[in-house]
Parts: C-alpha cells; sequence; structure tokens
C-alpha cells in the first residue's frame, strides 16, 4: 500500500517519559521509533500528538493521597488508571524523542492539558465531549485515510485509532509501529476494541 495525498500518519506520544528510563516507560518503547522514522518518510501528510499534563494532573497517583500508580479509580468522567507522574508541561520527559527524524510533521495536537480530564485519544479527551481540534483539521484538510502509530498501544494509539474510525476515516493501526503498557489486561481490551 503506498500512502495517497488524502492519506495522514498520526505519530502518537513518542516522548521521553514513555521510553526506557521515563517515567511511564513502556516495554520495548524504543523499539518505535526506527519503524516511525521508515513510515514517516512515505507519508507526505504527518500529525503528531504529545502527552502534556499540567502538575497535580487528575490523572497522576500522587494527586490522590493513598492511592498508588496503575489503581482504577472513577472520576466525573469515569473509569481513570492512575499513573506515575509523566509528560509535564515543559520537562524533559514530555519532550518528543529527538530520534524521531520526521522534519516535516505538519502539526503538533497536545492532549491532556485539561487538569481535571486525562486525554489518551489525539481526537476527544477521556470525557468523550471535549475535543482537541484534530477532527475538523483533517476534515478541513481532505483526508480520507488515517494510520497510527506509537506509544501506547493500548491506551493513546488505541484510542486514537478508535476514533479516528468513528469520525468516519478508514483506520489502519500499525501493530509493528506501535508498543503497548499492559496494564490490567489492557491490551487484551484494546485488541478487542
Amino acid at each position: 500500500m503506498k500512502p495517497g495525498n488524502q492519506d495522514i500518519l498520526i505519530v502518537t506520544d513518542v516522548q521521553y517519559d514513555f521510553l526506557p528510563g521515563g517515567a511511564l516507560a513502556v516495554p520495548q518503547g524504543g523499539a518505535v521509533i526506527e519503524p516511525i522514522n521508515r513510515l514517516a518518510k512515505a507519508f507526505r501528510h504527518v500529525v503528531l500528538t504529545q502527552d502534556w499534563h499540567p502538575k497535580g494532573h487528575a490523572s497522576f497517583a500522587s494527586s490522590h493521597p493513598n492511592r498508588q500508580p496503575f489503581e482504577v479509580i472513577d472520576l466525573h468522567y469515569g473509569p481513570q488508571v492512575l499513573w506515575p507522574d509523566h509528560c509535564v508541561q515543559g520537562t524533559p520527559g514530555a519532550e518528543i524523542s529527538r530520534e524521531s527524524d520526521i522534519p516535516h510533521a505538519q502539526l503538533v495536537i497536545r492532549k491532556g492539558y485539561n487538569r481535571d480530564i486525562d486525554s489518551y485519544s489525539g481526537f476527544k479527551e477521556a470525557d468523550r465531549h471535549t475535543s482537541t481540534g484534530l477532527e475538523g483539521y483533517l476534515k478541513e484538510r481532505g483526508f480520507r485515510r488515517v494510520f497510527c502509530a506509537g506509544l501506547a498501544l493500548d491506551f493513546c494509539v488505541a484510542w486514537t485509532a478508535l476514533d479516528a474510525a468513528a469520525a468516519g476515516f478508514d483506520t489502519y493501526l500499525i501493530d509493528d509501529a506501535s508498543r503497548a503498557i499492559d496494564t490490567n489486561g489492557s491490551l487484551a481490551r484494546a485488541q478487542n476494541d
């Protein structure tokens, strides 16, 4: 399959906190960089997403007394996995990896910047109502097919792909250019969605 003018690659959250040694390192997360760089060269159009949390974000276990990372609690929008503090605005861990070789990326969508709502998807925050604007951008530009890759497969990549499909885009998830956290059965759930 050769990407055309109506195709776009969405590279999800290839940030230092998700890479080896990061605050929320995805197992084998660094293994996505080379395949994504290779894929990106085949696409004229690329969008990046970037987790961009304020200090004290509602998804951080440290924001909830007596809670530990990877516990699940209910917030006003539903179940929320509690994470170690990660991708805090302006920190080195929030930076997109310098090993990513995608100078022609046309847009960076920052997500998770609302202190009270997490955001896995590049399209909608976890309340499933608040839009990032990505859907409108892609439709305005006339894209038809969306290809998703990055970190983490079972959260941000999967939610982005599901929302792309729900928005009417012909959507592909590139498994060999993605890696999962796989906590509490999250990978199996994502694969079944």
